[in-house]
């Protein structure tokens, strides 16, 4: 990817919705050049695909933290289909070490955040799970 390509990614990171005018106006480059290299981006797999920012996933959440989560036997993917249908669930991180799973909580209060744990806790095959309170961002992606 030259330096082009990652100009290009990035006014489509601003706005995938863009049209190819609105592109080539940006970049200084013709509609042509940047269909041809809108293309090249996604046979080669840089660019999988595109997606829609709702107005919620730009809001912090009051109440966020991580839980390390520790499974027993093989009830891994059936743990992380039920952590993929709870509202609060942010993240979900496969990881090795001491914890199976890492997922990120967010809340509206304390006691709903309290609430996620507890459910997620009592899933059968949850051994054990760690939980740190996120109190500030030093930096963001």
């Amino acid at each position: 990817m030259d330096e082009m390509d990652k100009k290009l990614v990035g006014a489509l990171r601003h706005n995938a919705r863009a049209s190819l005018s609105e592109l080539a106006a940006v970049l200084g480059l013709t509609r042509a050049t940047v269909r041809t290299r809108m293309a090249r981006l996604q046979e080669r797999g840089d660019i999988l695909g595109f997606s829609v920012v709702m107005k919620e996933d730009g809001q912090t959440d009051a109440v966020r933290g991580l839980m390390m989560i520790a499974i027993e036997g093989r009830g891994t993917d059936r743990i992380i289909r039920h952590l993929g249908g709870l509202p609060e669930i942010r993240k979900v991180y496969s990881t090795n070490g001491r914890w199976d799973v890492i997922v990120e909580i967010g809340a509206e209060t304390l006691e709903k955040f309290d609430n996620v744990l507890t459910y997620i806790r009592r899933l059968e095959g949850v051994t054990a799970s760690e939980t740190s309170l996120l109190l500030s961002t030093r930096k963001s992606s």
